[in-house]
């Protein structure tokens, strides 16, 4: 057990690399090879155990990414698989992979198939673990590889999660260390509505941060356009903060404010002697609390989707092979 190592003698802690996959058969091969080459390297230097291994977690591929993680393993050990019953999504399929990995890892690094993470600096999270952190965060330095529209709603998702309450590191996706005391209270968390980022860092402990540069994905379409990133962003919020709710009650606060102030001004027009028809204030008044009616119904929604998936406790995801 982790807890009654020394992390002095490096050579005895046993790192996993986790590693969801979604049709990525492009990328397997070269993926594969440069994460056996940075284990092996790190084995050499006995900076981690010769007992660790990368984990690739299938998470419902169409393609054949599940038959090259076969491959991969029957060719070297090093290479493990675990295969999810269907698709249910990168955040489940990365907690399907980090709760297979607690039982044999002291430390779990999580990143994906792409390798637009560097992996280079592994070798600092590792660090960052001997020196006692728990929980270690890959933030990217810079954005100079997005494009202007990938850049400003990143940095945006990030700030409206801040805004509404959430903690998330800044410009930190799912590239990052946990050792098994951390992946043993994450464990505890059990919600459906899966946000890994604002999770971690509720757990609390020693934490360190490595930034690196990210890069181009080495073959492939990634995974996560438009539609997925919104929804993403969807349930951080909602996941993590009430305050969408809370909005909504201002914003009605305010409007019953502006009506008594509107009923005031008529009548203060009325003994003037100054009315008039006025269908167009009148048209728009109507429209504009129309909208806000059905957006404040569409998040008050939100949230009891959530609740009603809360109540059935369905599994996040099923295990249906595990090759070790």
């Amino acid at each position: 057990m982790e807890d009654k190592k020394n992390r002095n003698n490096r050579k005895e802690h046993v790192l996993y690399l986790v590693v969801p996959c979604y049709n990525e058969q492009e990328v397997l091969p070269e993926t594969s090879k440069r994460l056996r080459e940075k284990l092996a390297d790190l084995i050499g230097r006995e900076l981690i155990s010769s007992e660790s291994r990368i984990l690739f977690v299938n998470d419902g591929s169409k393609d054949r990414t599940w038959e090259m993680i076969e491959e991969l393993h029957e060719a070297d050990p090093v290479c493990q698989g675990v295969k999810l019953s269907r698709n249910r999504g990168h955040q489940n399929a990365l907690l399907g992979g980090l709760m297979t990995a607690k039982e044999y890892a002291d430390m779990v690094i999580s990143l994906d198939a792409d390798l637009q993470d560097d992996i280079d600096v592994i070798d600092q999270f590792v660090e960052k673990y001997y020196e006692g952190c728990e929980i270690v965060y890959g933030v990217r330095s810079a954005r100079n590889t997005d494009t202007f529209f990938k850049r400003f709603t990143a940095e945006g998702f990030y700030r409206l999660i801040r805004l509404m309450g959430g903690e998330v590191v800044f410009n930190h996706a799912d590239y990052r260390l946990m050792s098994r005391r951390a992946l043993e209270e994450m464990e505890r968390y059990q919600e459906v509505n899966l946000f890994l980022r604002g999770i971690v860092p509720m757990i609390g402990f020693q934490t360190g941060v490595v930034t690196y540069e990210r890069h181009e994905r080495l073959a492939g379409e990634s995974k996560y356009p438009l539609k997925k990133m919104l929804a993403l962003a969807v349930d951080g919020i909602t996941s993590l903060s009430i305050k969408p709710i809370r909005f909504i009650v201002l914003l009605g606060m305010f409007i019953f404010v502006c009506s008594f102030a509107m009923l005031a001004y008529s009548l203060i027009q009325h003994f003037l002697g100054r009315t008039s028809i006025g269908w167009t204030s009148l048209i728009v008044s109507i429209w504009a609390i129309g909208g806000l009616q059905l957006l404040a119904i569409g998040v008050i929604g939100e949230y009891i989707g959530k609740i009603y998936l809360e109540t059935k406790r369905r599994p996040r995801y099923i295990i249906e092979k595990v090759l070790r």
